[in-house]
């Protein structure tokens, strides 16, 4: 299944893409009423197994009817999830990306964390922070998990997937260098575009084998595939589950290969600016863009206009 997030109204809608349209849940749900049927992404992923088979089956019988159906054109997207407990990231785990920044390949996965302030979505516009210079791209493999997971083994950790997503961790080279805590260049608002849908693990097959691309203006800048992950997506699930518990709807953002701005020499180096169109792009999970535009000053009165 190919689920989303979409603004109706002013309030976050939950659909499902089927037969090339968009299916509102909640609208459906009033014609064709059905007892213990997720509204919210959210709840379905912690509903677990039985909410997941109740949800397919109210799907596979619904009649596609104009009363619910949307156009993806029409629609105002919003994060294909909101509100994880927790965004987990990991560092330098494509060997192209530590070769072109000249780092050693690590020999545990770097983890660092992004907050729900960074969520947005397909389409949506994102305001450069004016406190940074060097906005750059990072076409990464978003994992959401499905179940409460502790002490995952590898060989078991794909099964605690209940779906990926496109994401672009957009980072701030001159505030993430700053310290040797990335936080800072991490972290602006809006810096993680995630979607514009979350596809169930079923439909994807093995993550190890996915191909990753970034277009800037229409200009491909990154392209490879998550094969040369240096830590694979069944390791780092692991790994992490080693050291907290990951719940459901923890998104975790798996690294980016070669191809960012940063792996360009100096005089080579053209950051993100305004205007600019990127486009990230994983194979069997969709397509994710985003134009940037300088960011509107924030000034207390702005709230009493």
């Amino acid at each position: 299944m190919k689920l989303l997030n979409f603004n109706k109204k002013g309030q976050q809608a939950f659909g499902v893409k089927k037969d090339g349209s968009i299916i509102d849940i909640e609208e459906a749900l009033k014609v064709h009423k059905r007892d213990q049927i997720s509204t919210n992404l959210l709840d379905l992923i912690s509903s677990g197994k039985e909410g997941l088979f109740a949800f397919e089956n109210f799907l596979a019988e619904l009649p596609m009817q104009d009363e619910y159906l949307l156009k993806e054109e029409d629609i105002q997207w919003e994060p294909c999830l909101t509100r994880p407990s927790k965004i987990i990231c990991v560092g330098l785990n494509y060997r192209k990306h530590a070769d072109e920044t000249d780092s050693p390949y690590p020999k545990v996965p770097i983890l660092f964390n992004k907050f729900n302030n960074t969520l947005t979505g397909h389409l949506c516009e994102i305001e450069i922070p004016n406190v940074t210079n060097e906005l750059d791209y990072e076409v990464e493999l978003g994992v959401v998990i499905g179940k409460k997971a502790k002490n995952v083994k590898q060989k078991d950790a794909l099964d605690y997937i209940f779906g990926y997503c496109t994401a672009n961790d957009l980072s701030a080279r001159d505030l993430q260098m700053k310290t040797p805590q990335w936080l800072l260049g991490k972290s602006c608002d809006d810096f993680s575009p995630i979607g514009p849908y979350l596809v169930t693990a079923d439909e994807v097959g093995n993550p190890n084998q996915l191909q990753l691309k970034t277009y800037v203006n229409g200009e491909i800048r990154q392209d490879s595939n998550t094969s040369d992950m240096i830590f694979s997506v069944d390791e780092v699930v692991s790994y992490i589950s080693t050291y907290m518990t990951l719940m459901p709807g923890d998104i975790i953002l798996t690294g980016t290969p070669e191809g960012v701005v940063l792996g360009y020499p100096k005089e080579k180096q053209i950051y993100i600016k305004p205007g600019d169109e990127v486009t990230v792009e994983i194979e069997k999970v969709g397509k994710l863009t985003n134009v940037f535009k300088e960011e509107k000053l924030w000034r207390e009165s702005d709230e009493n206009r």
